[in-house]
């Protein structure tokens, strides 16, 4: 069944399918794509979708906001290179936790041509799940990756050769864990082992296929990694969504410059590793996500169609 999708404030009924289609091309763990969309004449409503979560990786729901958080920024992106305001309320009704925001482009606004470039990265922003290119990342695109970050309320800290180290250590004390948990395992071997076919979860041609070959590369292959960690000032439930929109902006802002990046996961999805992680920073940062940022071949992973992501409209609400 095709859903209809209606024309939202001041967008046509194309412009908010084209909106959709930038949203479902927002990175998610394990490519799970935990989201799903109601149009109303009120907004475009951006919810949890909690069959999607992952309860062994990501017990918490933490990654899934986060995921959440980065189909959010690029509705807003989308929506503001149309000439549109994007005004956005998170968590906006307390008895429906899905629920965690709403778009409203009802205000005219001038293009911003860094947000309009951002916009444009957006198709061609894609993780690379293989080795990196020795890549030197200049200092001014550095510079933009660390103010991306700051523009969504969250911070970029960069590691130096001895936290480095550190994060190398804390990763594998993270990987030994998760794969000594035979429920990790099957959950991991659910959404990566996917036949060339499917629209969700991580093919099994992409480079990828089991656990332990996800990080001792990501943490080398160059002379001189990059590795920033996206972390919130504190870690309720909007923090997180707001850190999925810097880790976004981040990632579209590489993406514009040339580089590619990859998720290192496993620090963040172990609580007392992640605890481990936080002190390393000096404490006074949540680490949601550790990027490695550089040159490599990105994979590109399906994506589920939009009759599959759109809920039906709410006239409640409408």
């Amino acid at each position: 069944m095709t859903r209809l999708i209606t024309a939202i404030g001041l967008l046509d009924s194309g412009q908010v399918r084209s909106v959709l289609g930038a949203a479902v091309l927002a990175p998610s763990t394990r490519n799970t794509q935990p989201w799903r969309f109601r149009c109303t004449s009120a907004g475009l409503e951006l919810h949890a979708d909690p069959d999607r979560a992952l309860p062994v990786a990501d017990a918490g729901g933490r990654e899934l906001l986060l995921s959440c958080g980065a189909a959010l920024f690029n509705v807003r992106t989308a929506i503001h290179a149309l000439g549109a305001h994007p005004a956005t309320t998170l968590l906006p009704r307390r008895d429906d936790p899905a629920l965690l925001a709403v778009v409203r482009p009802f205000a005219a606004r001038n293009p911003d041509r860094r947000l309009v470039r951002l916009a444009g990265a957006i198709p061609r922003r894609h993780t690379n799940r293989t080795p990196f290119e020795a890549a030197v990342i200049p200092d001014a695109v550095v510079a933009e990756l660390r103010h991306a970050a700051e523009a969504e309320q969250a911070w970029l800290p960069l590691l130096d050769a001895d936290q480095l180290d550190r994060l190398r250590d804390l990763t594998h004390r993270s990987h030994h864990a998760q794969t000594a948990d035979p429920a990790f395992l099957a959950e991991w071997q659910r959404w990566t082992a996917r036949s060339p076919g499917s629209r969700d979860g991580v093919p099994g041609n992409t480079g990828r296929t089991m656990p332990m070959e996800d990080e001792d590369w990501i943490l080398a292959g160059s002379p001189d990694p990059l590795v920033v960690v996206v972390g919130s000032f504190d870690d309720k439930k909007a923090d997180r969504i707001r850190a999925g929109q810097a880790m976004q902006r981040v990632l579209l802002t590489a993406t514009a410059a040339g580089f590619d990046a990859s998720f290192v996961s496993r620090p963040v999805e172990v609580p007392a590793v992640r605890a481990e992680l936080r002190t390393l920073l000096g404490g006074g940062l949540w680490p949601q996500i550790v990027l490695r940022l550089g040159r490599g071949t990105p994979s590109w992973t399906p994506r589920r169609s939009l009759d599959d992501v759109l809920l039906e409209p709410d006239r409640l609400r409408a």
